[in-house]
Formats: structure tokens, C-alpha cells, sequence
């Protein structure tokens, strides 16, 4: 059974943001700060979303797409050199890259054909919907990963290298697929 194009792209958009949001958790375990980040990030997409999903800001998803799959792997790649440490980039860089998803879930969301009279409304169900997600997500690796051994001497060697090459090379994959497709 095939998928159609766009619920093809909505499932791939979806792996992608899990991703960079594993990536964001893997960058700094501490609750506060990871909640912080996602937030930065929910308002940078919610921007470029709304934008988008009125025609406002229309890029094409031949750059916007390779560029959210590399935001991926630039969040793996800081995780492995231990860009943790330089506080003053990660910000702007999370900021960044969620201009770049929310054009992309505009995409998502203009193939889905989100409009009528209930589109404010149906947009706003719909960011909400992605913060939730997201917050489950930072949850979940907090409870499951951070909680019991971000604080273990082996944590970073054997939980976030490891991890991050895999999110790396899925990312890297998907930037070259992306730019030659």
C-alpha cells in the first residue's frame, strides 16, 4: 500500500522535528532549560507557520526541506563536539532552525489544504498540538534518560554520543536525499 505525497510529508516532517527535539534534549538534560528551548523554538515556527499558512513568507520546499534536515544533523553534530558548552550560539541557532520548521509545517499544512473560515482556529489547534508533542517528548527523556543517569560518569560516552551519531547519520541521509531529489 503507497502513502500519498502529502501524508508521505506530514510523517516525515514529524520524524524530523522528533528528532531535532531529542537533539535539544541531548544538549543540556536539565528540565528547565531543555522546556526553555523547546519554547524558543514552539514561537520561531509558530511565526514562519502562520506566515506561511497564509502565503505571507512562501519558500520553496526544495531549500526549506534540506535545510530542516540539516538543522537535524548541525543539532547531532553540537551534541558530539560538546557544543553544550557555548552557550551564546545555542539560542540563536534554535531560533534558527525553527523559522525553518514552522516554513516547512506550512508546507505540510498548505498540502493538507488548511483553509474556510475555521483556519485561525484549526492553525492554533494544530501549534498547540506540536508544543504538546514536544513537551511529551522532553518528558519522556527526562524521566526515562536524564533523571536516572545524565548525572553517571559514562552518560555522555554511552547515552548521548552514541545516539547522536545515529540521529547524524539519518539526518545526513536525509539532507543528501533532499538535495538531489
Amino acid at each position: 500500500m503507497q502513502l500519498p505525497t502529502s501524508r508521505m510529508k506530514c510523517i516525515f516532517q514529524g520524524f524530523d522535528h522528533i528528532l531535532f527535539m531529542v537533539n535539544l534534549f541531548f544538549l543540556n538534560t536539565r528540565l528547565r532549560t531543555v522546556l526553555l528551548y523547546c519554547t524558543l523554538f514552539t514561537l520561531a515556527h509558530s511565526i514562519t507557520l502562520v506566515l506561511g499558512a497564509m502565503g505571507t513568507l512562501k519558500l520553496s520546499s526544495r531549500f526549506v526541506e534540506p535545510v530542516i534536515s540539516f538543522s537535524v544533523l548541525a543539532t547531532a553534530v553540537a551534541n558530539l563536539i560538546g557544543f553544550h558548552s557555548r552557550k551564546g550560539f545555542r539560542m540563536p541557532l534554535i531560533v534558527l532552525f525553527g523559522l525553518f520548521h514552522g516554513m516547512g509545517f506550512a508546507s505540510v499544512l498548505d498540502v493538507a489544504g488548511l483553509s474556510g473560515r475555521n483556519f485561525v482556529l484549526a492553525l492554533l489547534f494544530f501549534n498547540v498540538g506540536v508544543e504538546l508533542a514536544q513537551v511529551q517528548i522532553v518528558l519522556s527523556g527526562y524521566l526515562l534518560i536524564a533523571r536516572p543517569f545524565s548525572g553517571m560518569p559514562w552518560y555522555r560516552e554511552r547515552v548521548v554520543k552514541p545516539a547522536s551519531v545515529g540521529i547524524a547519520c539519518v539526518a545526513m541521509y536525509w539532507t543528501v536525499m533532499r538535495l538531489v531529489s
